[in-house]
């Protein structure tokens, strides 16, 4: 916190760090083709050097000529803004973005009302729920003294030919798809937080430094650098997939036992992390996490007749 208020940090005003991370409020969606309890953050910090602009254009060209993603499959979110707060739209953000999809030769149009479907949309504004990142949550929980700012999320597209069959699979066929659907059509894969508010006694002020928070989750870029929307058929996770499949006569494949592979394989890669880290089973804190990551593991094991 010291660093986005100004104080230097020892290292510089860029920094870059892979941060290992357990997740456990989401450990009851483990088991559908993208989330994990355990996961590998990649960051980018400026502090007070480089902001949206550059930001943006890193991250962009990162995708698509580093890792060359096809552009037409990237969709973009950024932040609505808050008139209670006086906190205004992000839409310097929305520009950026849009001028660099049309370098590429690719139609960015901006969609202010992204629940009502994709409206052959590029660029959506969504409210402070998705594009508004602080310790405390939203800007109204902030405490005072607190920083945050808005912030602007990458979508990857798994299914442009198959789009309307992929969505009308899901349990929200009978709702308008759009980019944070939940029917795995399309996967956040980076997000870009503009550290540029404080909170105040009297409201929001700009600070006098302006910071980036990059976060972007390992094995979801290698998703879409694999171009699977499945995470647990990557290469971060289908050796221990067939580990498990070696164990029984079932199949990962038959969608019946999906979810049991998915979440012993998410769990024991967590727990082998988290007692790399020196934690150990206990009824306590950590170590209960720990255990009951193993015991729901057992449990789906004996679904699958894994003695």
């Amino acid at each position: 916190r010291s660093y986005l208020l100004g104080e230097k940090h020892p290292q510089g005003q860029r920094i870059a760090n892979s941060q290992k991370c357990f997740r456990s409020e989401d450990i009851d969606k483990v088991g559908d083709n993208r989330h994990t309890t355990f996961f590998e953050m990649l960051g980018n910090w400026s502090f007070g050097d480089y902001f949206k602009q550059e930001q943006i254009t890193f991250f962009f060209e990162f995708l698509v000529d580093v890792l060359q993603l096809d552009p037409s499959r990237l969709y973009v979110s950024v932040f609505a803004g808050n008139k209670a707060l006086n906190i205004p739209k992000d839409e310097e953000s929305a520009l950026i973005w849009q001028d660099l999809f049309q370098k590429r030769g690719i139609e960015a149009k901006i969609v202010d009302q992204p629940q009502a479907g994709l409206q052959g949309g590029r660029i959506f504004f969504y409210g402070e729920e998705k594009n508004w990142w602080s310790r405390s949550g939203v800007p109204a929980t902030m405490p005072l003294g607190e920083p945050g700012g808005p912030d602007s999320e990458v979508f990857y597209d798994f299914a442009p030919d198959q789009a309307q069959q992929f969505h009308q699979q899901s349990k929200f066929a009978q709702e308008p798809c759009h980019i944070n659907c939940d029917c795995g059509r399309f996967l956040e894969v980076g997000n870009s937080v503009f550290m540029q508010y404080q909170r105040t006694a009297t409201g929001f002020r700009e600070l006098a430094q302006k910071n980036i928070d990059f976060g972007g989750g390992l094995e979801r870029i290698l998703a879409a650098y694999q171009n699977q929307p499945d995470v647990f058929k990557t290469v971060a996770f289908w050796p221990i997939i067939e580990k498990i499949q070696s164990l029984t006569s079932l199949r990962y494949e038959d969608d019946a036992n999906k979810k049991y592979f998915r979440i012993i394989a998410d769990h024991m890669k967590a727990a082998v992390m988290l007692m790399a880290d020196g934690v150990f089973p206990s009824s306590k804190t950590q170590g209960y996490v720990l255990r009951r990551l193993l015991r729901r593991a057992l449990r789906q094991a004996n679904y699958l007749a894994i003695k």
